[in-house]
């Protein structure tokens, strides 16, 4: 493994893109959740132009639903590698160990085809880096966010996980949500058991070792939006037209949709498929193909 060509200095960063957008539908049925549009580039796009902000990296994402369209994607951006799980989804553990045992190393940064985040992840990543050279310091890194209706994370004094609220561990200790963005060690990796699918397991079993994850919670109040939903999508909408300095109350309109010269759109998003009729207002609103979500204002 030492004369490998994958063994370097490059941090290799999985963005997760395997999901199947269920709560999206039928939105989804034609396009994979990573690749919807939102504003002027897919959730994949801004992901890894995220990541290559952090310096040297290598892309990589996995893709299960609608795979094709998520390989085409990745070889547009540059990625290093989109891993089609066929034909079972390998969670969220089976990823992150398959690139292991091909040969990759350098550690492993985490992200989720699904958020849309603005985190400083280059301070992420260096400080998980600075705190795994330590004397037993940890492999694994977390970045936690305040999310009060979630928030299942328990967190020690120590900055360790201590529990995940109704799956093991202690239920004391400060409260945070995962936020799905973390780090591993090549170590931490090559400890991921082969065939394992729930990332949870794996804390458990760090935890159980004396080495639990370390749990970053500088970046508490950082934007961190799921997308996943139709109130998700909006407000995810609406941060990427306020981080371009635009209006969040304009029509986003996707390439390809007619809009009458008569009709007045307002706060709304249209997709490929939407039909809009003369002299129609469309307000707090997603449309598409055969849809149409109202948004209620301040979701």
């Amino acid at each position: 493994m030492e004369n490998s060509p994958l063994n370097n200095d490059s941090l290799n960063v999985l963005i997760l893109a395997a999901g199947l957008g269920t709560r999206l539908r039928p939105l989804t049925n034609d396009v994979p959740k990573p690749l919807v549009p939102v504003v002027d580039a897919s959730i994949l796009d801004l992901q890894a132009r995220k990541a290559r902000a952090i310096g040297n990296v290598r892309l990589h994402a996995n893709a299960h639903y609608l795979a094709d369209q998520v390989v085409s994607a990745g070889g547009t951006l540059g990625f290093e590698k989109v891993w089609v799980e066929l034909p079972d989804i390998l969670g969220t553990a089976g990823p992150l160990k398959r690139i292991y045992n091909e040969g990759y190393r350098g550690g492993l940064l985490i992200m989720n085809g699904d958020a849309y985040c603005d985190f400083d992840l280059k301070a992420f990543v260096e400080n998980a880096q600075a705190l795994a050279v330590q004397l037993n310091g940890p492999q694994v890194a977390l970045l936690a966010v305040d999310f009060p209706k979630v928030n299942t994370f328990r967190v020690g004094a120590d900055g360790r996980l201590a529990g995940v609220v109704g799956r093991f561990g202690s239920e004391d200790g400060l409260p945070a949500t995962f936020s799905g963005v973390s780090w591993y060690s090549d170590e931490a990796l090559s400890r991921i058991r082969d065939g394992e699918f729930d990332i949870r397991e794996f804390w458990k079993q760090e935890i159980a070792a004396g080495r639990a994850p370390f749990v970053d919670m500088t970046q508490l109040h950082a934007t961190w939006i799921d997308m996943g939903s139709p109130e998700g999508l909006m407000s995810a909408v609406e941060a990427r037209l306020k981080e371009l300095g635009r209006d969040v109350n304009e029509a986003v309109v996707e390439e390809g949709v007619q809009v009458p010269a008569s009709a007045k759109i307002i706060h709304s998003v249209l997709y490929k498929g939407a039909v809009i009729s003369e002299n129609e207002v469309i307000q707090d609103e997603i449309r598409g193909k055969d849809f149409s979500w109202k948004i209620a204002p301040n979701h």
